[in-house]
């Protein structure tokens, strides 16, 4: 008994993860089959063909058989009555559609600039596709080869498909298409409920109706289609907010009001494929309690199991406590006892004023009756033939006949139908069996599964660790795949490369950090360093250097390191600080520490500014530098004065290889030596912990310091008495910014934080660029986290930076223009402010795509034009358009300074 609990208790805990779980249409984006053939020939079919060379079995996306796609064969204009169909034999969600014209190796020149889609879940009323906004025309291609991928928004549940291309005079089309999402395993064909109202609210109201709904409407009903309650998409805490933009307030809700319905509760029907036994249904509701909106105190559902027999008389009754405490929306599970039915009428009973549903859901598995006989199962109607391009209507008489049949209780209209030719797979029933040994059985068996995807995801993921440790993957500006999936948005694929590139496309993905080598150039390694006194190489959050040879620029042929000509150095505060080419580290490790060792009881604590996984960053005091001089101190620090330093500090228990990190960086950012690039000073190497000692201004960082003043009037003066900064300042500010970057630029060092937060001010507006940023958590918003390995300052990086993990000079020049942004702006507002992260993200692929729907930073109040047009240069799309560090650099401390 005891091992047979056991494997019970395991077998209920997965059914229990499995009930927690949604449905999630971002997962639901899988090829259905056109181009792997999984959908077949059979399936298809189409209005007309021009030929047999051009039948609906060539249209095929990706492929190029016959002559190539499916051509009509007659024009589409102006009709439009020409349409390909497609049968997936049974229901599917449908989320995103592939359009592509005909190519025929170069000889084909027909393809659809737009187009519309018609669905049906029975093959006998068919509904045209319409957008969130009412619109029924979808924008297609604009050439025979690429791929026109479109988010279908409102999703579409439907066995049968057709396009219906278009044109704007006569012309020859021709299409090739696949159809993205996965198999609809609910059943539910169509939901009968009244229809949702209208909530008073101030400033404006919130519209709670079904908005997509696709069946009818009469008399406040709807009936005979689905809409809201089975999109996918879950309500948000507050109803007023919405996840689709452009939309009302209350958009993703139906919801209606307790004094509208005298008998306390509202009746919602729901129709299915097939005889199925419910496990459970899932209803997820709105409980803002504070606008008199809770989740239903009791549901009562009713089953039959045919269209002409009654309600079963003893319903299935589920009472919930109500929660006037937390207003979250929730979701709601209401067991149904595995009762058999094709129908299901519920009861929804109000606890509160208002009822707010967003999504509803059935688990239930389809059976096979034999106590029915055939005469009471519905009636199957047959589909009319595919040529035809007209609906059928019901018959009115047909429906009052249907309607007196089905019984008092009934809301529903004519059902939507089987297609009688489809063979009826059915369920074994299930006997009672009185002895353990099946379910230890299936226990052992799910046990040794569940330990071989165990070790199989462990070798997975030491495979891939490895892999990774090594290179990143390698991306070919010639075949760039761009993996965003916003809604509505429209992504165009490059198809050159043949067909097999458009599989598992669709998913989010997020960058490393790092650089990709090219595959299609050749490697250069960077030369050795020269052994003089004024060595540098990288710095700290500086990455990997460009090709050699030429002025630092953008020239598109500069080939970069691939990861594994790369040594990652770990920072203290956990993150990949920078990245130096291996040739470089070597030569450096081979030398003698420029730096002697620093006394650490001549250190004084002040705070600390930031830490990470494996050290501290501390602002610390030295008292009478000038008893230090084999420090080389670069100030003239009056006697008794104490100097201000940042003090990295690496934990005694930190990782060797974080250990060996820290000497390197150490060894490089001895020879960084400009006046515009924070310092190295001193060493403490000899005990742990080990430490660097680095300059430190006195008036802490660029962007503090700046936010503290408010920009200078004509008069000289303030209105509100702050501290006050003039123009010419600000532009001397940045001119040091950019002298110090064309310093790192000549060494081909890039830096990949580049930020008015790592940037320090000392006396005279002198401008030092350190990396403290980010480890200070005062700047954690600055950053973005992704999938919990990188944290990147998204609002800062280039677009070719976010989407491939490109870094080069040419991203820091963007970046540099955000920086000047932040200066001419005194740092009042963060990049990008009213956008999210996510959005900040989906902007850098509208600047990959180059569409004019780009968001680019607004002109600064104190912000010249000129200035402003050399910004949006440092923000070109294409890098070998940004200038370069020296040109930024001459023009802010010579050209910038004239301009008020």
């Amino acid at each position: 008994m005891g091992p047979t609990m056991l494997c019970l208790l395991f077998l209920a805990s997965v059914g229990a993860s499995e009930l927690e779980e949604h449905f999630d249409p971002a997962k639901c984006r899988y090829a259905l089959g056109m181009q792997d053939r999984t959908i077949t020939d059979s399936a298809l079919s189409a209005s007309s063909a021009w030929s047999d060379s051009t039948a609906a079995k060539h249209s095929r996306l990706g492929l190029s058989e016959g002559d190539g796609a499916w051509c009509p064969a007659g024009p589409v204009y102006p009709n439009d009555a020409e349409y390909l169909e497609i049968d997936l034999r049974q229901l599917h969600f449908l989320t995103l559609v592939g359009t592509q014209g005909r190519h025929a190796s170069g000889h084909g020149k027909e393809f659809a600039r737009t187009y519309r889609l018609h669905y049906s879940r029975d093959g006998h009323r068919w509904m045209p596709w319409r957008d969130r906004w009412g619109n029924e025309v979808i924008s297609g291609n604009e050439n025979t080869e690429d791929v026109v991928l479109k988010d279908l928004g409102p999703p579409i549940i439907a066995r049968y498909v057709r396009f219906y291309p278009r044109a704007d005079r006569v012309m020859s089309v021709c299409l090739r298409v696949e159809l993205y999402g996965c198999v609809w395993r609910d059943g539910l064909q169509s939901y009968t409920a009244p229809v949702g109202q209208i909530m008073p609210l101030v400033p404006e109201p919130a519209y709670l109706n079904d908005s997509t709904y696709d069946g009818h409407s009469v008399s406040k009903l709807q009936f005979g289609g689905l809409g809201q309650l089975t999109d996918g998409v879950v309500g948000l805490d507050d109803f007023t907010q919405t996840k689709e933009l452009r939309v009302w307030p209350g958009y993703d809700y139906v919801g209606w009001k307790n004094s509208s319905f005298p008998n306390g509760f509202i009746e919602m029907e729901f129709e299915f494929d097939r005889l199925r036994a419910f496990t459970y249904m899932k209803v997820h509701c709105n409980n803002m309690h504070t606008h008199g909106v809770t989740v239903f105190r009791q549901v009562d559902c009713l089953f039959k199991r045919s269209l002409a027999t009654a309600w079963e008389p003893t319903p299935v009754s589920h009472p919930l406590a109500v929660d006037v405490r937390d207003p979250s929306a929730r979701s709601l599970t209401v067991p149904l006892d595995g009762r058999l039915g094709l129908f299901v009428q519920c009861h929804f009973h109000f606890a509160g004023e208002w009822m707010l549903f967003s999504e509803i859901a059935f688990l239930s598995d389809v059976v096979d009756d034999p106590s029915l006989s055939a005469a009471s199962r519905r009636p199957p109607v047959v589909a009319p033939p595919r040529s035809s391009g007209r609906d059928t209507p019901i018959s009115p008489a047909l429906v009052s006949i249907l309607n007196e049949k089905a019984g008092a209780h009934s809301n529903l209209t004519l059902p939507d139908q089987e297609n009688s030719g489809e063979p009826k797979s059915s369920l074994p029933i299930a006997k009672d069996d009185n002895s353990n040994t099946s379910i230890l059985i299936g226990c052992l068996v799910a046990i040794i599964l569940l330990l071989l995807v165990v070790i199989f995801l462990i070798l997975w993921r030491q495979y891939w660790q490895k892999i990774l440790g090594k290179a990143q993957r390698r991306i070919s500006d010639d075949d760039l795949t761009v993996r965003l999936s916003a809604p509505s948005d429209t992504i165009v694929i490059n198809n050159t490369m043949g067909s097999h590139r458009h599989s598992n496309r669709y998913e989010r993905i997020h960058s490393g950090e790092t650089e990709y080598q090219e595959p299609n150039r050749a490697r250069m390694k960077l030369p050795d360093l020269p052994h003089s006194s004024e060595n540098s190489a990288c710095g700290a959050d500086y990455m990997e250097p460009e090709a050699t040879g030429g002025p630092p620029g953008f020239q598109n042929s500069v080939p970069h390191y691939a990861e594994a000509d790369i040594i990652n150095l770990q920072g203290v505060t956990g993150g990949n600080t920078y990245a130096v080419p291996a040739v470089a580290v070597d030569a450096l490790a081979g030398k003698d520490m420029a730096l002697g060792e620093f006394p650490r009881e001549r250190l004084i604590f002040k705070e600390k500014l930031g830490e990470g996984q494996f050290g501290e960053v501390h602002l610390c005091e030295v008292e009478n530098p000038q008893d230090l001089p084999s420090l080389e101190f670069p100030f003239n620090v009056r006697k008794g004065r104490p100097l201000l330093v940042a003090v990295k500090i690496l934990r005694s228990d930190a990782t060797k290889n974080a250990r060996n990190d820290f000497l390197k960086e150490v060894k490089i950012m001895s020879r960084l030596k400009d006046l515009n690039i924070v310092r190295l000073l001193g060493v403490c190497v000899r005990d742990d912990p080990l430490c660097m000692i680095t300059e430190y201004m006195e008036n802490g960082d660029l962007n503090q310091f700046l936010s503290g003043h408010e920009l200078e009037d004509k008069m000289g003066g303030s209105p509100s008495g702050k501290p006050t900064i003039s123009y010419p300042t600000l532009v001397h500010v940045g001119a040091q910014i950019a002298s110090g970057m064309a310093f790192l630029a000549s060494l081909n060092f890039v830096h990949r934080d580049l930020a008015t937060r790592n940037c320090l001010v000392g006396e005279g507006f002198t401008i030092k660029i350190a990396d403290f940023g980010m480890s200070r958590n005062l700047y954690a918003g600055d950053y973005y986290r992704i999938q919990g390995r990188a944290v990147l300052p998204i609002r800062w990086m280039a677009w070719e930076c976010i989407l491939m993990g490109k870094f080069t000079t040419a991203s820091d020049v963007w970046a540099f223009g955000v920086t000047l942004w932040e200066v001419l702006m005194l740092c009042q507002e963060q990049p990008y402010s009213q956008l999210t992260d996510e959005a900040v993200i989906e902007n850098a692929g509208e600047f990959f795509r180059h569409q004019g729907k780009q968001v680019y930073l607004s002109r600064p109040p104190a912000c010249p034009l000129a200035v402003y047009e050399v910004m949006l240069r440092c923000w070109a799309q294409d890098a070998k358009d940004r200038p370069s560090f020296h040109h930024l650099h001459r023009f802010l401390a010579e050209d910038a300074l004239n301009m008020v």
